[in-house]
Parts: C-alpha cells; structure tokens; sequence
C-alpha cells in the first residue's frame, strides 16, 4: 500500500503549478510556463476562468481568422478589455506573425501585473497597463490594430468606435450570454452586431457556438 498523501488532501494550486509546469517543459510553451507562474505568484487570479476551454477556442479562432483576413505583420497591436493577456501570449508565441508590440489594456489595476507574469516574452513585445478603453488617445498611439473582445461589457460600442481614426483595423468579439449581469449589451444575432458597429470595411463575420452561448466576431475597419 503507497503511502502517498492522498490527493484530496494535496493543495490543488501545488498540483496545478506542478502539472503546468510539466506541461510547459513537454511542450516548450511559453504560454504554459506563464500559467505555471501565475499560479505560484498570484493565487487569487481567476487564471483557471480566463484559460478554461471556452476562452481558448474563442481566442485560438480570434488568432486565426486574423492570420487569415489581415495578415501577419502589426508593428503595435492594442488590446482592450486584456484581462490577464491571454490572448496577447497566444500571438507572441504564434511563429507565423511577426509583431513589433502588443500592449494590453485593461481598467482593472489588479490584472497587470498577473499579465505581466503570464507573458514573460524574451523580446520584449509586451507591455500591460492600467487605463480606461474610452481615455484612450488612439490617434497619439497609433496602434496598427485594435482588439476587443469584450463588446459585451460595453454600454455604447458605436461611441467607444468613433474614438479610434478613420480605417484602423479592429478585431471586435460579442456575445448573445444575456443572463451574465457584467454584459450589459450582449448581441442576440451576428447581424446585429455588424449593425451596431458599423464598420466602414466589414472583412470578415462569423459565429462560434459554444455550450452556453455563441460568440460573435467582426474583422475590419472603422
């Protein structure tokens, strides 16, 4: 008979940083490693919420249908709403874009620096901040992309768009999960998303359906 300590007995975060960090070693992912660290250093970040499946495959169609519609190329890409920067790991660790800097944003004083563990990139791309999405001054920042997928949690999409220039490339997710109270203006159809952010140049629409809702994307330009 093994005398182990039985594992309902183990904290589960040492076996979480324990498998992560093996996972990581396996399959040499940065991304993994950073999960690993944000486990071990930030025990009250939702890192298990913002990396469960749903949000990966959400995440991983963002990254691709941008590959796919835009290109691979953005000198500085900013993401809104970033949370913990998954999303931003992701395409850092991608080999097939080529990316100056990606900044994440959030309003949320307390994701940055768990953002800041989970990419650790060794060139340096990335940077997050602290800063409402509507103080923003995109003309001075000149970002060659703006991503959210957080349309949700927006009051008034049409307003927030109007604050970027004329023809900036915008990635934009939504979703139809009205019975979440943080989204105060899910969509119930793609066709109303693309009508209320009214792109100038609509590039690509589509919907992933998921278990409880279906997430909603739109690629152009405003």
């Amino acid at each position: 008979m093994s005398d182990a300590t039985p594992p309902e007995t183990d904290d589960w975060r040492d076996r979480a940083f324990d498998l992560t960090r093996g996972i990581a070693a396996y399959t040499g992912s940065g991304l993994v490693g950073g999960i690993a660290r944000v486990i071990a250093a930030h025990p009250e970040a939702r890192i298990g919420t913002a990396f469960n499946h749903k949000q990966v495959a959400c995440k991983m169609w963002a990254r691709d249908r941008l590959l796919d519609t835009l290109g691979n190329a953005f000198p500085k890409i900013w993401i809104v709403g970033g949370w913990y920067g998954v999303l931003a790991a992701m395409l850092l660790e991608n080999p097939r874009f080529a990316i100056g800097e990606i900044v994440s944003i959030d309003i949320d004083p307390a994701v940055a620096p768990v953002a800041r563990t989970l990419v650790d990139d060794e060139k340096s791309r990335f940077r997050a901040e602290t800063a409402d999405m509507y103080a923003l001054d995109f003309t001075a920042g000149a970002p060659n992309l703006v991503i959210n997928t957080s349309c949700e949690h927006i009051a008034d999409l049409k307003h927030w768009l109007r604050l970027l220039p004329p023809s900036t490339p915008v990635l934009l997710q939504s979703n139809d999960y009205f019975s979440e109270p943080s989204h105060v203006s899910s969509m119930a159809t793609l066709d109303d998303f693309i009508a209320e952010a009214q792109l100038r140049d609509l590039l690509f629409s589509g919907a992933l359906p998921q278990k409880k809702y279906t997430r909603f994307m739109l690629i152009g330009r405003v």
